[in-house]
């Protein structure tokens, strides 16, 4: 047992104490694995030295890793990059002498082509001979593929030409043989243009020329910035792997994409965002067919466009544009991007509650969006025309003008004071004037009275309202609605409503709702919809769906919250008129 560990304990310590002895140098060589080769291959050098070894108590630990003996190597580093570096020991003993063989190996890049020279390295007081190397341009011919080529790029643009923004997908393929150990393929860089990966790499195997070769695919999506020319920087590989024969091999390559004029935007479009793309499409949803609606009736309408070949963020906001008889509350857009083969795709959705307050007709604008279409190389519309909605009173509300309205003014002196005006023409006296103002006035007043009076009794939703009261009673009759059907849409109705009247909290599903209320009933009735909708068969048989329990839990918990009044009665869950014999 002894030995065995005194053994390795003495072989570390002759290894470690080889660079502090007083020593004999002996030959060095050096070998390269090959004197002709091709730019962008990698040259593997091997020097061999050896040295004599003293080993004494004195030096045992006196060992520093910067004092280690190694040729003087830098001299190559004016016509070679060194890549790589790598030593070995060994010992032997000669006549009872202890002898350290050392083997330095390197990898060594061309930095140029013709005769280059690797120079005589010194080791102690050894030198070798200088060698020289042929480095041949371009590429080895077809012939030699086997031997020669272990690695290369491959780049490929899916277009000649762009406009300035357009979309350019550039697609980089690493062909190499082996397996690979280590390996970094740069990016494709530009000071002046975006640039966005497509997604992960893919890996397959392709023959070439006979050959065998394992290939790394990578697409790029590049948006030049600038008009001119787009120069990308070279795309390079470095890399190892391990032959069949179990030889490490150095692979390194470079490929330079040609290149690509960017044009101007063309003064022939008319639209005021640049949108250069393979495709592009408005559409809109939420408006019901028939186009007509009640007043203070909740409508959400989403406007979608979608785009090839742009990111999200260059898709213009749609017009905010409304007519004056009815509101709008937008929620934040929502933007995305999706990579694909062929570039990205993006998504830009807008939804916003409608509340029509204002019966009659009511026309929505028209949106255009122009767009240039680089398929067909011209300009594009894309359009939701305008549309025409036709809003019904609330049934028994009394449709009034403002008490200071003229035109209120101007029927009571035609309707109350028709006879006076006749009957006053010619013979109006002095005192005439002010017994006219006298009495216009009364009826003035009259009128205001009425119509305040009729406002206190029935007490109608008016444009005068807060907006967010109105979204908010407009959201709980549909949220009610929709809970005493079963409706999947509750739940999300659900937590809509509830962050309408508390817009400080945010509320991102059900279980916030229900974290944040703290009422059993509510969570109960919730749990009790689910299993109606999603449960087994036997769980929704033995629990029939009683909506009216969940609206009377909504009702309590809106009557609770401090944003209604106890002294004003809540509003009925449907206006007079529209009640339905069901409910």
């Amino acid at each position: 047992m002894v030995s065995r560990l005194t053994y390795p304990f003495i072989l570390i310590s002759l290894l470690l104490t080889m660079a502090g002895q007083a020593m004999a140098a002996k030959d060095l060589t050096v070998e390269p694995d090959r004197t002709r080769l091709y730019e962008g291959e990698v040259l593997t050098l091997t020097v061999k030295g050896s040295t004599k070894i003293d080993i004494n108590l004195g030096n045992l630990f006196d060992f520093d890793m910067s004092s280690l003996p190694k040729p003087d190597i830098e001299k190559v580093e004016d016509d070679f990059e060194i890549l790589a570096r790598n030593q070995q020991y060994s010992i032997r003993t000669i006549n009872n002498e202890m002898i350290g063989e050392i083997t330095w190996t390197y990898q060594l890049a061309p930095k140029t082509t013709g005769k280059l020279t690797i120079p005589a390295l010194k080791f102690r007081d050894s030198e070798s001979d200088p060698v020289t190397v042929n480095v041949i341009d371009g590429t080895p011919p077809e012939v030699e593929a086997d031997a020669s080529r272990n690695s290369f790029i491959e780049l490929a643009a899916d277009k000649d030409e762009v406009y300035v923004q357009e979309q350019l997908v550039l697609t980089i393929k690493l062909f190499f043989t082996g397996n690979l150990i280590r390996g970094e393929l740069s990016e494709p860089e530009h000071p002046h243009a975006i640039i966005e990966s497509l997604g992960k790499q893919s890996e397959y195997t392709r023959y070439r020329d006979g050959v065998r070769y394992r290939v790394v695919e990578r697409r790029y999506a590049i948006y030049p910035q600038k008009e001119g020319q787009l120069s990308l920087q070279p795309i390079r590989f470095e890399g190892q792997a391990r032959n069949s024969d179990g030889q490490l091999k150095f692979l390194r390559d470079n490929a330079t994409l040609f290149d690509v004029p960017v044009n101007g935007i063309p003064a022939d479009f008319s639209g005021d965002t640049w949108l250069p793309a393979r495709n592009l499409e408005l559409n809109e949803s939420g408006l019901p067919q028939s186009r007509t609606l009640t007043a203070g009736q909740n409508l959400t309408r989403t406007l979608t466009l979608q785009a090839d070949g742009l990111p999200s963020e260059t898709l213009p906001p749609f017009p905010e544009e409304m007519p004056d008889g009815i509101r709008a509350y937008p929620e934040k857009a929502e933007r995305s991007t999706t990579p694909g083969s062929e570039g990205l795709a993006s998504r830009l959705t807008q939804t916003t509650a409608l509340v029509p307050v204002q019966p009659g007709q009511l026309v929505l604008p028209e949106i255009r969006i122009p767009w240039w279409d680089t398929k067909s190389d011209t300009e594009r519309v894309a359009v939701v025309p305008a549309r025409t909605l036709t809003i019904d009173a609330i049934p028994g509300q009394i449709e009034t003008l403002p008490a200071d309205s003229p035109n209120q003014a101007t029927r009571a002196v035609e309707e109350e004071g028709g006879e006076t005006k006749n009957t006053a023409t010619g013979t109006a006296g002095p005192g005439f004037w002010p017994l006219a103002t006298l009495t216009l006035l009364g009826i003035w007043v009259v009128t205001l009275a009425a119509w305040w009076l009729s406002r206190r009794k029935s007490r109608p939703e008016t444009a005068a309202e807060n907006p967010r009261e109105i979204r908010e009673k407009a959201l709980f009759r549909e949220l009610c609605e929709a809970a005493r059907a079963g409706s999947p849409t509750t739940t999300e109705l659900l937590v809509r409503w509830i962050a309408v009247q508390h817009p400080e909290t945010t509320f991102r599903s059900v279980v916030d709702v229900n974290r944040f209320l703290q009422d059993k009933d509510l969570a109960a009735e919730i749990e009790q919809l689910q299993h109606r909708l999603f449960g087994t068969a036997e769980q929704q048989a033995s629990a029939p769906w009683d909506g009216d329990r969940l609206v009377a839990t909504l009702i309590r918990i809106r009557g609770a919250s401090g944003s209604h009044s106890t002294e004003e009665p809540l509003p009925p869950l449907y206006p007079d008129g529209l009640r339905t014999s069901g409910n």
